[in-house]
């Protein structure tokens, strides 16, 4: 088996469609691709993907076999990236991740814990999406990250914060005018909702419209902050997003907090375990020191 095998099989898997993956992802042809998947097939004993006019689906073997296909790919990237950076020892490059939007809060107090290693490395930021920033660590770009605890990969999470969910709506909305919004001032209302990339973010908001009793339909579906600000305003819906939200606010959109129990997703750190950087590990030794309140876990 090798990594081509896996690469194929993967941009297969995530396409949906031997022919999309060919041209677009792997620039191949798709008699060639087929050839490759089928090999592959051989190799593992077991059929991985199901053919039909439709495209491809993975088949039970292919679901379990994708999972570990996306890390060992994962690990190679890893590989090779510490091997770069090994290349060139001169200095250190420390390359910090956050959830777009987190960096106004946290890359003041990420600096100060860095601060006696400065002079000895390059500091690079970054922001993205959850699930990206996951994968970055995952393969060895990013050293650590400002993320949701992200499910299917082998990092490390600490918990840096617990957001408070806040409703976003147009700021000439009827509800503008109320202190708080309850449970049942959500219906009839459109409703823009986290996608299934966001899925920590989803899996908060499912369990609080659940126990809530929310009765809500969504009719959009959003996987980061500016989707749905812009969203809310031309469709003149509501939302629920992270406090941090309000930091990012244009004019057309506001916040009002949850009446009564208010769900709260969590803001970690990120980081693979097999990482050798100093910086790094200078970074953990301090980073109970990025909770800077009087009692417990900030709020962004």
């Amino acid at each position: 088996m090798e990594l081509r095998h896996l690469r194929y099989f993967v941009a297969v898997a995530e396409t949906g469609s031997l022919t999309v993956a060919a041209e677009k992802r792997l620039h191949t042809s798709q008699p060639s691709l087929s050839r490759q998947i089928r090999d592959l097939e051989d190799e593992v004993g077991a059929e991985l993907l199901s053919r039909s006019a439709r495209g491809v689906e993975l088949t039970a073997a292919g679901r379990a076999f994708l999972d570990h296909a996306r890390l060992a790919l994962a690990q190679v990237d890893a590989a090779t990236e510490a091997a770069r950076r090994a290349s060139k020892p001169a200095k250190e490059v420390f390359a910090l991740g956050f959830l777009t939007g987190e960096e106004m809060t946290w890359l003041p107090r990420a600096m100060r814990l860095l601060r006696d290693e400065l002079p000895n490395i390059d500091v690079t930021v970054s922001s993205h999406y959850s699930p990206d920033l996951a994968d970055a660590l995952a393969r060895g770009k990013l050293d650590l990250a400002f993320l949701r605890a992200e499910p299917g990969y082998d990092l490390d999470y600490r918990v840096v914060d617990r957001e408070p969910l806040v409703v976003l709506m147009p700021s000439d909305h009827p509800l503008a005018s109320r202190e708080s919004i309850r449970p049942d001032d959500f219906a009839g209302e459109p409703f823009v909702a986290a996608s299934n990339k966001a899925k920590v973010l989803r899996g908060v908001i499912d369990r609080y419209v659940e126990e809530s009793g929310i009765g809500v339909t969504p009719k959009h579906g959003v996987d980061n902050l500016a989707m749905a600000m812009s969203l809310v305003a031309s469709t003149r819906g509501l939302s629920l997003m992270p406090a941090y939200a309000q930091n990012l606010l244009p004019s057309s959109v506001v916040s009002r907090p949850l009446a009564g129990v208010t769900p709260s997703i969590e803001l970690v750190i990120g980081y693979s375990r097999s990482n050798a950087s100093a910086a790094l590990k200078l970074f953990l030794s301090r980073a109970d020191e990025l909770v800077v309140t009087d009692a417990g876990l900030s709020a962004a």
